[in-house]
């Protein structure tokens, strides 16, 4: 006779009196007996003991069965996506396996307007070198002596004849450097367009001049008293800095030695004609210094020259003390053509010829006032 004892997790726990082998240590004695019932088996067991023993061999037995299942599942699920998912058809040959580039700095998708820094920020040494690079200037004449202007007479402001910019003071509305060497280069202080040239003794407006148009028609430069022109100098022309655009000589000037008029003008409004002088002297005393290599037309250009010394441009003055400027400067510049008229005339006598060999003016006359 059979009597339900409990039921646990599916497993029934019953009460037998047959004689039976125990599943858990194997022998049977007389007395209570229990059974386990796993579906369609059964097994006995001869105390509570065995019984709980072979439930917990059966619960590992149930979580191997369900652990491997898991494993055959995922597996399957693995196959079937490798087949299911889209490939790009037949591999070709393998390429050799290369390295790949550095990845490029993210941008924010900006323009970076020309001259300005970008995109990285801040910006880098190497980004600052290019924009001052692009943005390079350089003294008008080449070193390794700067040249600045040397006396009162040659600053930006001085006393000049005539109706004369307002902003240019006392009428001189650039700056006068060099002289020392007649007919060398003039170079473009910075890379721009010819705006202007005239070529042809002028005695009234600066003798033989260039104007250089800069970033687009706001900067002009101008270069007076050249003693030539290269050809190529043309209007609409674009020059680079350095280039030769004229010879340093004394085209135009009334009462003073050969040198160069440099003057630099500003317009605002590229469509307007509203411009306006700036001394120049100052930037003169820093721009880097072009320096001829000895034997060769070549040259290298230098950051490290040292600076100029301005001597400032000179403040308004009265009428009066204009009128006598301008007395001082003629009786000066007269003076000075006197002396170089007699050097001229002994030159002669102790050479012996009809006629003095052309050369450049040799009058000291930086003194005496000048056409620009």
């Amino acid at each position: 006779m059979i009597q339900s004892d409990e039921v646990t997790n599916e497993v029934t726990i019953e009460r037998i009196v047959d004689i039976d082998a125990c599943g858990t240590c194997g022998v049977m004695s007389e007395g209570r007996r229990f059974v386990l019932v796993d579906g369609a088996a059964q097994r006995m067991y001869c105390s509570e003991p065995c019984l709980r023993a072979g439930q917990t061999a059966l619960s590992r037995r149930r979580w191997k069965a369900r652990r491997r299942a898991m494993k055959i599942a995922i597996i399957g699920v693995a196959i079937a996506g490798a087949c299911l998912a889209p490939h790009q058809g037949k591999l070709g040959p393998r390429r050799p396996v290369t390295a790949s580039p550095p990845p490029k700095a993210a941008t924010t998708g900006l323009i970076v307007p020309e001259g300005w820094f970008g995109p990285e920020w801040p910006p880098t040494e190497m980004s600052l070198l290019a924009a001052l690079g692009r943005d390079a200037w350089i003294h008008p004449l080449a070193g390794p002596i700067r040249r600045m202007p040397r006396a009162d007479s040659r600053v930006f402001g001085a006393v000049r004849p005539g109706n004369r910019a307002a902003e240019c003071r006392n009428g001189h509305c650039g700056v006068d450097l060099g002289g020392e060497i007649w007919g060398e280069h003039v170079r473009a202080v910075h890379d721009g367009v010819v705006d202007f040239v005239r070529r042809g003794i002028h005695a009234q407006r600066g003798g033989e001049f260039v104007r250089i148009s800069h970033r687009n028609g706001t900067v002009f430069t101008q270069y007076f008293h050249v003693a030539a022109i290269p050809r190529w100098v043309e209007r609409g022309v674009p020059v680079k800095s350095g280039d030769v655009i004229g010879l340093l000589g004394d085209t135009g000037v009334k009462d003073s030695a050969p040198h160069l008029h440099f003057t630099i003008s500003i317009r605002p409004y590229p469509d307007k004609a509203f411009e306006k002088y700036v001394d120049p002297e100052p930037l003169v005393a820093l721009w880097p210094l072009r320096v001829p290599l000895e034997g060769s037309e070549r040259g290298l250009v230098t950051t490290v020259a040292d600076p100029g010394v301005p001597l400032g441009s000179m403040p308004p003055l009265g009428r009066k003390a204009r009128a006598l400027a301008k007395k001082a400067g003629a009786a000066a510049a007269a003076g000075a053509r006197a002396g170089a008229r007699a050097g001229a005339a002994a030159a002669k006598e102790d050479a012996g010829e009809d006629e003095a060999p052309p050369s450049a003016p040799a009058s000291p006359g930086d003194e005496s006032s000048g056409d620009e």
